[in-house]
């Protein structure tokens, strides 16, 4: 099978400590730590910053099988390679605590500063069930497990979060974020330092910039087809006008979901309505609960009658592959063969918003030069009747989650250029 990486987070736990050692023994004061600038740090300087920060992307979805930015932690700045992921919260990178398990990592293990996170923190509060018990109040331990059957487990520390604003500034805040001790590998572990937590809750990176004053409780991000893109914070890189919008589901809101939907094929209704929708960037592929999935394989199935493909058994790089005359080089000799779907969102009144997604973004090609749909069966993958709209069918849209007004948005565009406003890339 290819690299379907399923980052839905499936439960987030707090345990007794996995990792602390005298490198954690540093001062555990809960004073206010003022932010560092690359300029004067005066409270006028916040009112002067730009609202937003850029940051480029890496990766793909196939071969690679994910995407990834660059961030930099600790006093001095040091980069780490993290997985940009809007179905979790938690931010964490693989820790020198020391490290009981860990994965192979392209930078040297994070160092973490002696500031734990403690159990009454409000940021360690909004991981806890209400009524929770510390039983060891100078510190927040966590494991956070994902739907592809890894996790990481440690506890958290604050530390120093360097990116370069839209107004020019570098800014260094102190974040909360996961000293991971104790890393499970999934079915597929991306060669990366750590995860970007971008959910909507309290503990994620977005969240407590906002908190701070530093951007907007919005963020978003464009997958280029060809690889790349940009992932962003704020709210001023897009034209609001331009852009389809929805509204955040209350009846699902632990993660991003613009609420039930119904399946379209080719400008047709399947049939399929009130399917559960949710957004992940951490996810790879596109997930189907069962019975949508086998609405979508037999429309494509019926759409591909009497032109030249046979289903290609022999290619297990993804459960539904086609081969055609001659081995395929790029989705653009295909794309004439298939046909579009949608999700109709019902916005909140009698219109409809449609979430398009052209051949290019449910179809791979194999390495065999077959192509394959990159729609999978959730239901077998244990996410039961929820749908994920992964990497796959977010590419070449820019797609914004929008805390500050509770919404949801995208457009088509080019992801391959970056982004035309005030900001720099950081």
């Amino acid at each position: 099978m290819g690299k379907e990486k399923v980052g839905l987070v499936a439960l987030v736990m707090f345990l007794s400590s996995w990792c602390v050692s005298s490198s954690l023994g540093g001062d555990l004061s809960r004073g206010n730590i003022p932010l560092t600038f690359g300029s004067p740090s005066s409270s006028l300087a916040l009112n002067r910053v730009g609202s937003s920060a850029v940051f480029p992307l890496h990766g793909n979805v196939f071969p690679t099988g994910s995407y990834n930015t660059t961030i930099f932690v600790g006093q001095p700045p040091k980069p780490y390679f993290v997985d940009p992921d809007t179905g979790s919260d938690v931010t964490w990178l693989q820790c020198d605590a020391p490290c009981k398990q860990c994965t192979p990592t392209p930078h040297p293990l994070y160092r973490p500063s002696g500031d734990l996170v403690i159990c009454r923190d409000p940021i360690c509060a909004s991981l806890h069930p209400p009524g929770y018990k510390c039983d060891h109040p100078e510190r927040c331990d966590y494991e956070v497990g994902y739907a592809d059957g890894g996790s990481s487990r440690g506890v958290l520390v604050k530390d120093v979060f360097s990116f370069k604003s839209s107004g020019g500034w570098v800014l260094s805040p102190r974040v909360a974020l996961g000293c991971g001790c104790y890393q499970q590998p999934g079915q597929s572990t991306p060669f990366l330092d750590g995860v970007l937590g971008l959910g909507k809750g309290k503990s994620s990176i977005v969240s407590q910039l906002s908190s701070q004053g530093l951007v907007q409780n919005v963020l978003g991000h464009c997958l280029s087809v060809r690889g790349g893109g940009f992932l962003f914070f704020g709210d001023d890189l897009y034209d609001s006008s331009h852009i389809t919008w929805t509204p955040m589901s209350r009846d699902y809101s632990d993660h991003y979901s613009p609420g039930t939907a119904e399946l379209v094929f080719a400008g047709k209704a399947t049939g399929l309505k009130d399917l559960l929708i949710v957004f992940d960037s951490g996810t790879s592929y596109t997930y189907f609960s069962s019975q949508a999935y086998q609405a979508l394989a037999f429309s494509v199935k019926e759409e591909l009658k009497g032109k030249p493909f046979t289903e290609a058994l022999d290619d297990l790089t993804l459960p539904l592959c086609w081969s055609g005359g001659k081995p395929f080089k790029n989705i653009r000799d295909v794309r004439k063969y298939f046909k579009p779907f949608a999700l109709s969102f019902n916005s909140g009144g009698r219109t409809k918003n449609q979430y398009e997604v052209p051949p290019e973004s449910y179809l791979i090609i194999s390495p065999k030069g077959n192509v394959c749909m990159g729609v999978l069966n959730g239901t077998e993958a244990g996410l039961q009747n929820t749908n994920v709209i992964g990497d796959i069918s977010m590419q070449n849209k820019i797609v914004i989650y929008d805390n500050e007004r509770q919404q949801m948005g995208w457009a088509s565009v080019d992801c391959s250029r970056p982004p035309k406003s005030r900001a720099t890339t950081a």
